[in-house]
């Protein structure tokens, strides 16, 4: 069971009684929470996901790929004690596969690429919910929320639409293509 995210609970709610106050018909406010408000929240903990999966990922790599040329010096080092010379030989060969594993899993799931992703798809849909909310930016045009509705609606179908495109396109064809070019 996934543990609570007090981030996505707070936006649940803060979201949810903001929906409330903008006089919308009970469809329109449907709309808002089965369709923005759940995209906004899925896309928020891919986000956060993909982040702290490349970061574990380049942080292993990175700190260990410092650590493994230290082991390899102290290897080197002539002494009596085979089973110290054996226990850094042996760590520096365990340590070398946790980092080129590390650096292999992210180059093949992208995960930096799939942060960004999702943090610009999402702070899209944040960016078009608080300006239908305030009626700027493009909703200025608007009266009401129940008129700037339509337009809200596309915008985000628009968004969600080029976010499939993107990742179908960027994401997983780079990942398609590596692997199709490590084919013999």
């Amino acid at each position: 069971m996934a543990k609570p995210d007090p981030y996505r609970e707070f936006l649940q709610k803060d979201f949810s009684a903001l929906f409330e106050a903008l006089g919308l018909k009970e469809n329109q406010k449907h709309y808002l929470r089965s369709r923005w408000l759940e995209q906004v929240l899925w896309m928020e903990a891919k986000a956060v996901t993909s982040r702290d999966s490349y970061y574990r990922l380049r942080l292993l790599t990175i700190i260990g790929g410092v650590i493994v040329p230290i082991l390899v010096s102290l290897g080197s080092v002539n002494t009596d004690d085979r089973r110290l010379t054996d226990g850094i030989r042996w760590a520096t060969i365990g340590l070398s596969a946790v980092v080129a594993a590390s650096a292999a899993v992210e180059e093949f799931f992208h995960y930096g690429e799939r942060w960004q992703h999702y943090r610009r798809s999402v702070e899209s849909l944040k960016t078009q919910g608080w300006q239908f909310s305030q009626l700027t930016g493009a909703y200025v045009p608007y009266k009401t929320h129940e008129d700037a509705f339509n337009f809200f609606a596309s915008q985000v179908e628009n968004i969600l639409q080029k976010d499939v495109e993107i990742y179908a396109t960027k994401v997983v064809s780079a990942q398609a293509s590596e692997d199709e070019g490590k084919q013999p």
